[in-house]
């Protein structure tokens, strides 16, 4: 007579998701060798065992009563407890029944007489292998023992879920440490790649601004000079990204005072503005205290996207800066195109881009928005949108700022629930 066991018609998806647990062959756990040593105190049995069942043999994941850590799958009698359909296998008396009475486990050690197992079911109805308890004597179990044996394996595999989900999370932790190291070096490489050309172009415009200087080219020079200046602004710019980028915590822990006027006209001009957009800037002084090099780039994004995604004869873009207590609120309101209701909420998210082109027929990456958002929650602050299609957007950031700055600013030429037609 054949006693193997039948396999389970979803064999192939089983062994799959047993796998996924990483859990055969594993060291033992107290969390279940307490779940094991529970089930025999309440069973009365002198053995418990946690088992898996894979292709080939029976694991125990926890053992108590027994020295051996697996048997042959053709031995186990779990093997049978993952095929039964109510997930329940009791076996009163081995030596009497004919599935087990000529198994070695039964004639020879540990001369298994009465067996009682819980299958070990995942949340998608996969057997995964059982919770029992063995006896050399036969008898049976009561009603509450068998409840309680079944309480207790559900147990076991909230234990294992959890126990994936902390691999999942190792595992992914890993992940972002070695991308976290690779972009570190990515930007540290790359800073210094930018910083030697960098260099030469500050070295050779400064000797063009003495030369046009003495030459009596006032134009000249006074281009020249911008030029220069605004080299040495990105110069510093990418120094701070280079520290940045070997010491994130800079990011939050170098806060400077900041007068916005001027720190927002550096910042313009170290971008490509075309004739046609006219930025109106707040007229009182302001100083503010924040992060310089995470505020730079909070408003390149944002003025850049203003300019790209605007679609009028003439770009207007208005900034304006409200502080209450130590909050600061900035607002970067632009006559462009707008965006839809629909995906205002999504725009802020990862690798999300619109599909929609800029005025140079290009389209978005995706990473813009989201760094920024990233950035404000790094400064302690949130960001929101309002935006009309065919009329334009306001975006509003806050930031926490150490020093309290002036209370009132000039109202905007952009109401933040509605915002203006283009001119």
């Amino acid at each position: 007579m054949n006693n193997t066991p039948n396999l389970p018609d979803t064999e192939q998806q089983r062994l799959q998701a047993l796998d996924s647990y990483q859990i055969m062959d594993s060291l033992p756990e107290e969390d279940f060798d307490e779940l094991t040593k529970m089930a025999s105190q309440i069973c009365g049995t002198p053995i418990a065992l946690i088992t898996l069942v894979d292709s080939s043999r029976q694991w125990f994941k926890s053992k108590l009563g027994i020295d051996v850590q697996q048997t042959p799958r053709e031995h186990a009698f779990c093997a049978y407890t993952i095929t039964d359909p109510s997930g329940i296998l009791m076996v009163s008396n081995a030596r009497e029944d004919q599935r087990f009475a000529e198994n070695p486990l039964v004639t020879g050690d540990p001369n298994i007489a009465f067996y009682a197992g819980i299958s070990l079911q995942t949340s998608e109805g996969m057997q995964l292998g059982s919770l029992c308890v063995i006896d050399t004597i036969p008898r049976t179990l009561d009603e509450q023992q068998l409840w309680s044996l079944k309480v207790l394996g559900k147990q076991v595999i909230a234990q294992m879920e959890l126990r994936k989900k902390l691999l999942l999370l190792s595992e992914a932790n890993r992940r972002l440490a070695e991308t976290n190291q690779f972009m570190q070096q990515f930007a540290t490489a790359a800073a210094h790649d930018i910083k030697n050309p960098l260099t030469t172009i500050s070295m050779s415009t400064e000797l063009l601004t003495r030369h046009l200087n003495h030459s009596g080219d006032h134009k000249g020079h006074k281009l020249a000079l911008t030029s220069l200046n605004s080299a040495k602004t990105l110069a510093k710019l990418i120094n701070d990204m280079l520290d940045y980028s070997i010491r994130p915590e800079i990011l939050t822990a170098q806060h400077e005072s900041i007068e916005l006027g001027s720190f927002l006209r550096r910042t313009v001009s170290m971008l490509s503005i075309p004739e046609n957009v006219q930025i109106s800037y707040p007229e009182a002084k302001i100083e503010i205290n924040t992060s310089a090099i995470a505020l730079h780039q909070i408003m390149i994004n944002l003025l850049t996207n203003s300019v790209r995604y605007n679609d009028k004869q003439t770009c207007l873009i208005q900034i304006d800066c409200v502080i209450k207590d130590d909050l600061v609120n900035i607002t970067v309101c632009d006559n462009g195109m707008g965006i839809r209701k629909e995906e205002l909420e999504r725009i802020f998210q990862r690798n999300v881009t619109l599909n929609t082109s800029d005025r140079f027929a290009q389209s978005g990456t995706g990473i813009g928005l989201a760094t920024v958002k990233l950035l404000v929650e790094k400064l302690g602050g949130q960001i929101s949108v309002q935006s009309t299609p065919g009329t334009g957007s306001a975006f509003t950031f806050t930031i926490s700022s150490k020093k309290p700055a002036l209370r009132t600013i000039r109202k905007s030429f952009c109401n933040k629930k509605e915002v203006m037609k283009a001119q």
